[in-house]
């Protein structure tokens, strides 16, 4: 269904042409948007609601965010003007997590980590995507190693879907001045050295110099992913 040169088509784009070119390939079908309102998260869902484009929008509560998160999420809805889906986790999961576990197991091994990741993030992700065509990502090739190579365009044929990362080819500074030009709402978290934002008990500030990723899962030696872009 993507036309051969499509992906080059998009390289050569603006962010908001980007999306507009999206949504005219897949008009008709159901195109989602996964925000955690992060830098990159806030400049696609200022493309997508300037422009008024059918792509919907929604985000994963795990339960554990920051307060300064939450602050963010109102302001920007109340801002850009766009309905929001929120996902919550299993309530009996989360629930058995805690009973069997305790609140803070994922400290006490990667393993425990990425069952609360899974229970908290990826099953309510899987929730999410049930019927969509296309889910677009913030995912940046700068973030880390794993997304390093990552393309623009890919087939994931687990969730059955186009996977988009319209900002893949973007750097930080890119970023940085797109979001200062439209005036976008930020997580004053980001000023306190905070680049990466995640659940508050698992993300922590970085010093000058270190990875943008460092700060997440900070105590232990990962690929710093929870699961989601796999």
């Amino acid at each position: 269904m993507v036309p051969e040169n499509f992906e080059n088509t998009l390289q050569k784009a603006t962010l908001a042409e980007r999306l507009t070119k999206i949504a005219a390939l897949f008009a008709g079908k159901k195109i989602v948007f996964s925000t955690s309102f992060g830098q990159e998260d806030q400049a696609i869902t200022h493309a997508i609601t300037s422009q008024k484009l059918a792509i919907e929008i929604f985000t994963l509560d795990t339960g554990r965010q920051f307060q300064e998160s939450y602050e963010l999420i109102d302001l920007t809805v109340k801002k850009l003007g766009f309905n929001l889906k929120t996902y919550f986790p299993q309530t009996a999961a989360v629930e058995n997590l805690v009973e069997t576990k305790g609140f803070n197991s994922f400290y006490t091994s990667v393993e425990n980590r990425k069952e609360c990741c899974f229970i908290r993030k990826i099953e309510p992700l899987n929730r999410a995507l049930q019927g969509a065509d296309v889910w677009i990502t913030g995912l940046r090739a700068e973030q880390s190693d794993n997304r390093a190579d990552m393309p623009m365009i890919e087939w994931d044929a687990q969730k059955n879907l186009y996977k988009i990362n319209p900002l893949i080819d973007w750097s930080f500074e890119t970023l940085e001045n797109y979001l200062a030009e439209y005036k976008i709402p930020q997580n004053p978290l980001h000023k306190k050295g905070f680049i990466s934002i995640g659940c508050a008990p698992c993300t922590r500030a970085i010093a000058v110099g270190e990875h943008p990723r460092a700060g997440r899962w900070w105590w232990e030696n990962s690929q710093k992913e929870c699961g989601l872009h796999a």
